[in-house]
């Protein structure tokens, strides 16, 4: 048999929370139940996901995890960031709801990836589908692009900021000659990105305050563009 369809169906303390939260990033609700026990349907293009809900569920305690793959991590991306800003004023990094940025993942191959974190804690993994990716990112060179390599495993991947954190702040404590500039940029905004998701703001802002004081060239400049964007989106959660 072929063209079947696996839907997740995730746990939630709210359907009404969620499916606010999803309408947001551009679903629309395709079932509503209230009894026996509240679930929502809800789809964007070929993107279906189901919740319902348990009364007294702690979204922090939660497990509920799925993995999406689609053509574009990118550009779903972009769309979702575009949705939140609409509705926030802002990319939500911190809390939740919130969403991480796409990376590449060591432990997935080099394909990119990046989650959101619904309000009912649930973990949406978005991954580059590899047929459409055949030549993963090359593995990072260099000692910042390891150690940041590492920290996006522990961190995007498996949920462990605080240990993404301590592997960051011990290579940002000793500099070397040859480090490179550009990385040391993406280092210092995912450090800042880490601290916004876990609500350290004065770490945020003096980590986003050390980047002003890399010296790049015009070449460096342009490679740390996109990174220099995340920067502006973590300045403006922090207004």
């Amino acid at each position: 048999m072929t063209n079947e369809v696996t839907v997740p169906l995730l746990p939630c303390a709210s359907i009404d929370d969620i499916e606010a939260f999803y309408r947001v990033l551009g679903f629309r609700t395709t079932y509503v139940q209230r009894k026996p026990y509240a679930c929502v349907g809800l789809q964007r293009e070929d993107l279906n996901l189901q919740f319902f809900e348990i009364a007294g569920f702690d979204p922090e305690q939660s497990y509920g995890s799925c993995i999406v793959l689609t053509w574009d991590i990118a550009e779903l991306h972009r769309a979702f960031a575009a949705g939140m800003r609409a509705a926030y004023g802002k990319v939500l990094v911190s809390g939740m709801p919130r969403m991480t940025r796409p990376r590449a993942r060591k432990n997935a191959d080099g394909v990119g990836g990046f989650s959101v974190i619904d309000p009912g804690g649930n973990w949406i993994r978005v991954f580059q589908n590899t047929a459409t990716a055949p030549t993963p990112a090359p593995a990072p060179a260099g000692r910042l692009a390891n150690v940041l390599a590492n920290a996006v495993v522990l961190a995007d991947s498996k949920g462990d900021a605080g240990q993404a954190v301590r592997i960051l702040d011990s290579a940002l404590a000793r500099p070397q000659a040859d480090d490179d500039p550009v990385t040391h940029v993406e280092v210092l905004v995912y450090r800042a990105e880490l601290a916004m998701a876990l609500n350290d703001r004065e770490t945020a802002t003096e980590m986003l305050a050390r980047v002003e004081h890399i010296a790049l060239d015009e070449d460096e400049t342009e490679r740390a563009a996109p990174t220099f964007e995340i920067a502006a989106d973590l300045a403006a959660a922090l207004r």
